[in-house]
């Protein structure tokens, strides 16, 4: 019997199509009901709606019933459709999350649907419908972009062909005009806040006290601006701030006016990074130093640069140095400076001379094979455990703590995203996605200890940092605002889910301003008897994973489109 005999005999047969709606109905609710019950099972949804691809094409090309030519063909043009849409044909931002938290289940379901609808055709009638079904499938991917994803994975789609805000930005960019600062500033002076999270890299913000009723003292707006891609923090020194941004396929460093928002200079490097979920943009934050601002773009370029105007004092790629690779996130670390060497984070750490920018020592490799890359999250952080001064680094492979030298004293295999964290009694608190560690690090006569004191599943920062205020820690576990006590980990409360956002601490008051994922300003009692928000403002549109600055009384946000500076009224002022 030929192969032409035994399709007709087939094509009399019914097409066996529950198995497909099943396994399509059961990939839906893996993809997205799981997540929607709870954020951790988001990656068993994920795996769910690639297993059921896999599933329709076992189903199609085996049980369906249909005829040899259409369960072959129509595997086969499966394939090259979702090969094409990776690689040929969609825009660079689907690969990836997109691609797999929503390319493939939707491809699934309009394929099954496709064969549905053309069920009682037959010949080559069916086969072009089914072929139809696949083009559709695939063809709808083509029109589409990814304009990025939030913390908790839901990506931001837009028409292809729709302009950006860096489109827009870059429109105007011929309209405006570098300007010198409205007052001066010396440059030489200490810093009002010297890069990411403050001068200890705590979030804390101690000497400052608001106002709390908003309704009678609102937040005022002092300017706002466009700002190019990028989630960087911003640095500050007198009426001068700096921060970086992506600008079409340069890399730039910029610095504003703090009374104005106008830009006063921009030192430009030719570097473009990209990523499907954060976009395009450099990650890290600027540190200023003396007379000089150093920062570390998301390819690995490390500057130094005078803070004045922009210009070049040095220039190394950091990544070259180390022989390191770009990681899938880029290099998010921010430049750490410790008496006369700038260190920064390529999964290895290198020191280099402040002032000539020669390499001094790299640390040991940080990156475990199988990761995803973390260890380019946390910057390094300089902490002073049972009395020694120190460098500590967190990565997949654990925390580790470097004399300033570059030996290691101490390590620990627990992995951390964002920054460590110190006690009152000097322990050190570790935040991941899976939760948080509180571990002891002491120096004897025997060397260096490390003792884990407990692990609580309670605060699992995930990339958002958390502060710690009078025995207790406050962060983001997952999207969802939290407390726990950092005696024994316990939580004490969770509240309001503000998204995957960043917050600081003003201690004197036990009030933590934060900065939710959607933009909006919270602001909330630090205190572990209950969730209180006391107030809440809308400060910037989008979405928002860059870390607020208050120096006084003026509160600088940015995101990926937009930058803005707010008054707020201080207590008794």
């Amino acid at each position: 019997m030929t192969i032409d005999q035994i399709d007709a005999q087939t094509e009399k047969k019914p097409l066996r199509l529950w198995p497909g709606v099943v396994i399509v109905v059961l990939q839906w609710l893996a993809r997205f009901g799981l997540p929607a019950i709870a954020a951790k099972y988001l990656g068993f949804g994920l795996l769910g709606g690639i297993v059921g691809l896999l599933a329709v094409v076992v189903w199609w090309a085996f049980f369906s019933r249909a005829s040899r030519s259409e369960r072959w063909g129509g595997a086969v043009l499966m394939i090259f459709a979702l090969v094409a849409i990776v690689f040929v044909v969609g825009h660079e931002s689907l690969f990836g999350m997109p691609f797999f938290g929503y390319t493939i289940p939707v491809f699934s379901l309009v394929f099954v649907a496709g064969v549905a609808l053309s069920r009682r055709l037959t010949g080559g009638r069916r086969r072009a419908a089914i072929g139809a079904a696949v083009l559709l499938a695939g063809g709808m991917w083509t029109l589409i972009r990814s304009d990025g994803a939030t913390g908790a994975l839901e990506v931001d789609f837009a028409w292809r062909w729709a302009e950006t805000t860096e489109d827009r930005l870059l429109a105007g960019a011929d309209d405006e005009v570098l300007a010198p600062p409205s007052v001066l500033t010396a440059t030489e002076t200490g810093a009002d806040w010297p890069g990411f999270r403050g001068p200890h890299r705590d979030g804390s913000v101690p000497g400052v006290r608001i106002e709390t009723d908003w309704s009678a003292s609102p937040p005022v707006e002092i300017w706002r601006r466009p700002i190019g891609p990028g989630w960087g923090s911003f640095a500050v020194r007198g009426n001068l701030f700096y921060t970086q941004e992506q600008r079409g396929e340069d890399e730039f460093v910029s610095c504003y006016d703090a009374t104005t928002g106008m830009p006063v200079w921009r030192h430009g490097d030719p570097a473009r990074f990209f990523e499907t979920m954060g976009g395009a943009g450099p990650r890290a934050t600027p540190t200023l130093s003396g007379s000089r601002v150093y920062t570390f773009g998301a390819t690995g370029i490390l500057n130094a640069l005078d803070a004045s105007d922009g210009a070049v004092v040095w220039s190394r790629n950091a990544a070259s140095d180390a022989e390191a690779k770009v990681p899938f996130w880029g290099f998010s670390s921010s430049p750490l400076v410790v008496d006369d060497l700038v260190i920064v984070n390529t999964g290895v750490l290198g020191a280099y001379d402040l002032a000539t920018g020669e390499p001094r020592w790299f640390g040991p490799a940080a990156e475990k094979p199988s990761s995803m890359h973390m260890s380019y999250y946390s910057s390094p952080h300089r902490l002073t455990l049972d009395g020694v001064e120190q460098v500590v680094q967190l990565s997949p492979a654990g925390a580790t703590g470097l004399s300033p030298v570059g030996s290691t004293l101490w390590e620990h295999p627990w992995s951390g995203i964002p920054q460590p964290a110190m006690t009152a009694d000097g322990d050190v608190l570790i935040g991941t996605e899976s939760g948080t560690r509180r571990i002891a690090v002491a120096h004897g006569p025997g060397g260096w200890t490390v003792e884990k004191r407990w692990t609580s599943a309670g605060l699992r920062p995930g990339f958002n940092d958390f502060v710690v205020h009078d025995g207790y820690a406050f962060g983001f576990d997952g999207a969802v605002l939290a407390c726990i006590d950092v005696e024994d980990g316990e939580l004490k409360w969770k509240g309001e889910r503000y998204g995957h956002g960043q917050l600081v601490l003003l201690p004197d008051q036990g009030l933590l301003l934060v900065m939710s994922e959607q933009g909006e300003l919270a602001l909330v009692a630090a205190t572990p008897d209950r969730f209180t928000e006391l107030a809440r403002f809308a400060a910037i549109e989008g979405k928002t994973w860059n870390h607020p600055v208050l120096v006084g009384d003026v509160l600088l946000v940015r995101n990926d489109r937009e930058m803005a500076a707010f008054q707020l009224s201080l207590a008794g002022g």
